[in-house]
């Protein structure tokens, strides 16, 4: 019994390492989201404070010649109104837009990697019923290569179900209802509004109201907008989905660096409430001797 739960654990860290590495994910995007708008601010406290009527040169690539040099084009003159402009649909429209894709395919991943793990490790959670072809064993290697040909082959097919459908089959081989927290309705949601912008030109259509149900934010037929608010809303979506992922996983199969980076986050938080507090009680002191 010893042997089993010392595994067990350490089944549990490498399925930590691929939570931690998908928050690390989010935090680096949330981190250039941040810079990205940042530079944009800055460009445009540049341009306004240039002299009224001024125009910016600027070039841009057309293509790439075989010595590995950019072909640029000529300068286009903008006034500043027209760079602002530009600015503006880049840090308030365009970022938040490319920012939400990048959610997505950080939580897919993350899914499908912990599917992955487990299923590797725990063959035979696969239905005995489930049909491969002959060439898979029959080109494979090994016995392991096999095994991996037949997981991959298990998440593509399951990778083109529908969110709802997909939790099921998640639940299936994890033992993590993911339907039951509501956040990941809200991560439904935000894929929805991923797919429309991809393939509908960001109208939303009766695909998307029923894959968004009651979480929709338009009517079909409507521009479904992506802005700054939205986005920080799906980063912080992101980072609660991962942490229910975490704790629920970690009942399966505990890992120690889970609760060890637990107890760390724990004492900061503490030591940043006790801070907070004599910092709160410094002012009064200071507010009634006044």
């Amino acid at each position: 019994m010893q042997v089993n739960k010392k595994n067990m654990e350490t089944f549990g860290n490498i399925l930590n390492e691929n939570l931690w590495n998908a928050k690390s994910a989010l935090f680096l995007q949330g981190e250039m989201a941040q810079l990205t708008y940042l530079s944009f601010e800055k460009n445009v406290e540049w341009i306004n404070q240039l002299e009224e009527g001024a125009t910016i040169p600027i070039s841009y690539p057309l293509g790439y010649r075989a010595d590995h040099t950019p072909i640029m084009s000529d300068p286009k003159n903008y006034t500043k109104e027209e760079l602002t402009e530009r600015y503006n649909f880049l840090g308030l429209n365009k970022l938040p837009l490319d920012s939400i894709f990048q959610l997505v395919t950080i939580v897919e991943s993350l899914l499908n990697d912990i599917l992955r793990t487990i299923l590797i490790e725990y063959p035979n959670k696969i239905s005995s019923k489930k049909q491969i072809e002959v060439n898979c064993i029959l080109l494979s290697s090994s016995i392991e290569d096999a095994k991996i040909f037949v997981v991959d082959n298990i998440l593509n097919e399951i990778a083109y179900k529908s969110p709802r459908d997909y939790a099921i089959e998640f639940e299936k081989y994890t033992s993590v209802n993911l339907l039951e927290n509501p956040v990941f309705h809200k991560y439904i949601e935000l894929k929805a509004t991923r797919d429309i912008h991809i393939h509908n030109a960001g109208k939303a259509n009766e695909i998307y109201t029923t894959k968004a149900g009651v979480l929709s934010r338009v009517k079909s037929g409507e521009y479904l907008p992506v802005d700054i608010p939205y986005f920080l809303m799906s980063y912080e979506q992101g980072l609660q989905l991962n942490e229910n992922l975490e704790k629920e996983l970690d009942k399966i199969w505990p890992s120690e660096n889970f609760r060890k980076r637990k107890v760390v986050n724990n004492t900061i938080e503490k030591e940043v409430f006790i801070e907070n507090l004599l910092e709160e009680s410094t002012k009064s002191k200071e507010e009634l001797t006044r």
